[in-house]
């Protein structure tokens, strides 16, 4: 009987031990889509830098302005790009400058995501063993001492 209330206290901890990496798995999730949603962000921004560096002045070009739609402009300054440095805060940057800052917060983003799915896979893994351990345990207590 005392097998039995050990493997009944067991059954909790890893019932409250999968909830917890459950939720930390969606936490970690949610931070991926946040991280490909930056990544595409700064993939385009890359693109237009590209654009932008073989374009000459007076040049036309369709701007995004959001929800797939597009404003035709003349590029005044092809040499000249403003890049925001967070909190509110940009800067007038060369083109070349401008592609280097974005390359390397692209470069940041990519060792953040890599390391975020390394570490949603560890805890898939530890859910997969304590739903494993809960399973075995459980069918034990079903079966009762024989």
């Amino acid at each position: 009987m005392a097998a039995a209330g050990r493997d009944e206290e067991e059954v909790r901890k890893l019932s409250m031990q999968l909830r917890y990496f459950e939720q930390t798995a969606e936490n970690l999730q949610q931070r991926l889509s946040m991280l490909n949603a930056a990544l595409t962000d700064l993939s385009y921004a890359n693109m237009t830098l590209e654009s932008i560096e073989q374009e000459k002045e007076n040049a036309e070009m369709l701007v995004p302005i959001g929800g797939s739609s597009y404003i035709s402009v003349k590029l005044a300054d092809a040499n000249k790009v403003v890049v925001g440095l967070g909190a509110g805060v940009s800067v007038e940057k060369t083109v070349p400058e401008a592609k280097a800052i974005v390359k390397e917060r692209l470069e940041e983003l990519q060792k953040t995501q890599v390391s975020a799915q390394q570490q949603l896979s560890q805890i898939a893994e530890r859910i997969n063993q304590d739903r494993n351990r809960m399973e075995n345990l459980l069918s034990g207590l079903r079966e009762g001492p024989q």
